[in-house]
């Protein structure tokens, strides 16, 4: 997948861009009042018609009133990004890695505009810190290749500096130039390729898509043109160094051991996929049922207060979709917790949580007794 509608990039990292903002760890962002849905809605409005003037001036205006949002804080970022106000951006993007280290996305966002001002040894620290957030983040694992394809190249380059006649070392060089290239003409072509892409499936919200009516991606930032070269690279040697490897027997695979079953994580787990999907299908009665008596609310509210504000955010939407990814149980004493990735998609939003539930047992049945967000 390449995420650009505009050829601006000649090293094509992909940022995350306007519309989704699939913040991790924002759980408070899936619960937000419908004022702030329609606050960040207009905002990616103005940026969709390239009024970034006034998409920033709104988005300013909002974080006077909410200075720690989140989501804005990442939308005004990506806004300075689109007016070149790159050093401004790396300020919103940084502060908001200090301030929500759990969410991938700002740690992507700055690798690529290090990466546009040639500072890819800061542009591997930042993508390596987004995978550690989010081992399963496709998109910071492409542009981590891109960045170590370059860092290659100056260290192929370097050799040849201090030995111009290592035939190796400009046979690799030639290769990775080879590849860089390739991928850089391969962004122009994604352009039009991508020009008319239709939304993407919540499977793929995880990499927000960019402020435009039919989904398409923008490119972020314009990158530097790609580094020269000290010595020109010739034409591979007829016949390369290479390192001869005995070619191995084949083996028969191993029949693999089927994992034992643990009934009780079984049930755990199929309580909690019941859940998401009560939640998913909007069945309010079904959904309220799997937390116990002794469910923690939160912010102090009352039990009938929590219960009436879920109510009024998951009943009556266009559609919701709430998957459980990777779940983790341990158990202690009577307890159970489990943590996942919360994958929640719906009208208004799309988001990518870590969630850790704890649950109890009450009359022989697992009940929710904690739920926390981020975690």
């Amino acid at each position: 997948m390449i995420f650009t509608s505009r050829p601006t990039f000649r090293f094509p990292l992909r940022p995350m861009t306007g519309k989704a903002l699939a913040l991790a760890g924002l759980l408070a962002a899936l619960h937000a009042a419908p004022v702030f849905a329609d606050e960040v809605g207009d905002v990616n409005k103005l940026v969709r018609a390239g009024q970034y003037a006034e998409a920033l001036s709104k988005a300013e205006a909002y974080l006077g009133k909410h200075p720690r949002d989140a989501q804005m804080r990442f939308l005004k970022g990506v806004i300075l990004t689109e007016q070149n106000r790159s050093a401004e951006a790396i300020t919103i993007f940084s502060k908001l890695t200090e301030d929500y280290p759990t969410l991938p996305e700002p740690y992507n966002n700055l690798a690529v505009l290090y990466a546009a001002a040639g500072q890819y040894e800061k542009a591997r620290t930042a993508l390596d810190a987004a995978i550690r957030t989010n081992p399963a983040y496709a998109t910071a694992y492409e542009n981590l290749g891109d960045v170590h394809a370059k860092l290659a190249s100056q260290a192929y380059d370097k050799a040849l500096q201090l030995d111009s006649g290592n035939s190796t070392a400009k046979s690799k060089l030639t290769l990775v130039h080879t590849l860089v290239g390739s991928m850089d003409g391969g962004n122009a072509k994604a352009a039009a390729a991508t020009a008319a892409a239709p939304a993407r499936s919540a499977q793929q919200a995880q990499t927000p898509v960019a402020p435009s009516s039919q989904g398409k991606v923008a490119a972020i930032a314009p990158a530097p043109a790609s580094p020269k070269p000290a010595a020109a690279a010739p034409a591979a040697p007829e016949r390369p160094a290479a390192v001869a490897v005995a070619k191995p027997e084949p083996v028969q695979p191993q029949p693999k051991a089927k994992p034992e079953s643990n009934p009780e994580q079984d049930d755990v787990l199929a309580v909690v996929h019941g859940w998401a999907k009560a939640w998913s299908s909007q069945d309010v009665k079904s959904y309220l049922a799997f937390y116990g008596n002794d469910f923690q609310t939160p912010k102090g509210l009352s039990r009938k207060a929590w219960e009436q504000e879920r109510r009024a955010r998951i009943a009556g939407k266009d559609r919701i979709s709430v998957k459980v990814e990777s779940p983790q149980v341990t158990f202690k004493g009577d307890t159970a917790t489990v943590r996942f990735r919360q994958a929640y998609v719906s009208d208004r939003l799309t988001a990518n949580t870590r969630k850790t539930l704890v649950l109890a047992k009450q009359g022989g049945r697992w009940k929710i007794k904690q739920e926390q967000a981020g975690s």
